[in-house]
């Protein structure tokens, strides 16, 4: 059996595709340590997560047409690497300015994984077979945010935050070592104008002329941003509203996640058979109808961490059955350029995300409703750009 097909490549692809989500959630039962230790506030340590995002996103959107033009495997090589020092750097971060600096350089080097290991997918199983195992390392991946906070709080309490990022060093080490023994190179169609800048324009022109991806772009973006919300938004509204030491807060994270690792078992086993559109509807429509559930115990005053807990645990399920078939809905079309594709849906996601925790963060501090209207209002989003982009 060829190396591609293999189950070391299998492995691969999904500890690539889990540094975003370790990257992000393996230190947030530190965050309010972080806070206090560097001395900032909770919007100062959220900065240390939008940041990243943002540089996350833009990163991306060099690393698919470097990839286009050079093969997935040298630049996965030199990820890791930028991976490795950025994540020493922030263990030994002396200042909160130092961390977000540290944290925007290793989004660069963090974002190679996930939108590198999607196009191998799509180099490897073409467009029909691509949803299947999208949703099946999807589910895999969702092992990520579902261990990293509940170790992450462990490592924090016991060794401090810096612990945490010292872990994701020896992390970026072995998936280095993993790159170089085991993939192989699996671009067959190298674009030498790919890194062209009127050539990039010209694809993202493509890409967003179509009105398939610009749906399936739009409709993951709003579902991310949900999401991410809720990502940096918990810590905080865990820990410092609800009173729950960091490993409770971990527990509680892990929880929610188990929501995504449903939605993407039922969209790895029914997507073949039912398509990706219905897949793509059923999420929309059972993170909107959550989210509002989500938003209504809010605004009526319920503050318990059930009325987070609930809720968000339908959403993440809807995430994890719409958004393994968007990403798969977005590349369909574009073998020839699949790392542009996923560079252009990753860097739109990480954006939208990026400006969901800004605003969450400058309002958690008070109350659960901010981050319950964000979610909300991610959800309904995406539920608006499906219904006016792929419902037909």
């Amino acid at each position: 059996m060829p190396v591609q097909h293999s189950v070391l490549l299998a492995v691969l692809i999904v500890a690539l595709t889990s540094v975003g989500p370790l990257s992000t959630d393996f230190y947030l039962p530190a965050l309010p340590e972080i806070a206090r230790v560097l001395g900032t506030d909770t919007a100062g340590a959220q900065l240390t997560l939008s940041v990243y995002l943002l540089g996350f996103g833009a990163g991306q959107l060099l690393i698919g047409p470097l990839s286009d033009r050079f093969g997935r495997r040298p630049v996965m090589l030199w990820g890791s690497l930028v991976f490795v020092l950025s994540s020493a750097a922030c263990a030994l971060a002396p200042t909160i300015e130092t961390l977000v600096a540290a944290r925007l350089v290793q989004a660069f080097g963090a974002c190679v994984g996930p939108v590198l290991g999607r196009a191998v997918v799509r180099d490897v199983y073409g467009p029909h077979e691509a949803a299947r195992v999208l949703s099946h390392v999807s589910t895999a991946t969702a092992l990520a945010p579902l261990v990293a906070p509940i170790f992450g709080g462990w490592l924090s309490a016991h060794f401090g935050w810096r612990s945490t990022f010292v872990v994701l060093t020896l992390y970026g080490l072995a998936l280095g070592v993993m790159v170089w023994s085991v993939l192989k190179e699996t671009n067959r169609h190298p674009d030498p104008d790919a890194i062209r800048p009127s050539r990039m324009l010209a694809n993202y022109g493509v890409l967003l002329a179509d009105r398939t991806y610009r749906g399936a772009l739009l409709t993951g973006c709003g579902a991310f941003a949900a999401l991410f919300a809720f990502i940096s938004g918990s810590p905080f509204v865990y820990i410092e509203l609800y009173g729950m030491s960091p490993q409770r807060m971990g527990l509680a994270f892990g929880a929610n996640v188990t929501g995504f690792i449903v939605g993407s078992v039922l969209s790895a086993r029914l997507s073949r058979r039912l398509g990706a559109g219905w897949m793509i509807r059923s999420g929309v429509l059972l993170g909107a109808a959550s989210g509002l559930l989500l938003a209504g115990l809010a605004l009526a005053g319920v503050d318990h961490p059930a009325a987070v807990m609930g809720p968000m645990w339908g959403v993440t399920a809807a995430v994890g059955l719409l958004l393994p078939n968007a990403t798969a809905l977005g590349l369909a079309g574009y073998p020839k350029m699949a790392g542009s594709a996923a560079s252009m849906m990753g860097f739109a996601q990480m954006g939208l995300g990026a400006g969901a925790g800004m605003i969450v963060g400058h309002g958690v501090q008070a109350s659960a409703t901010p981050l319950a209207l964000t979610v909300a209002a991610g959800m309904l989003f995406s539920l608006a750009m499906w219904a006016l982009l792929l419902r037909r």
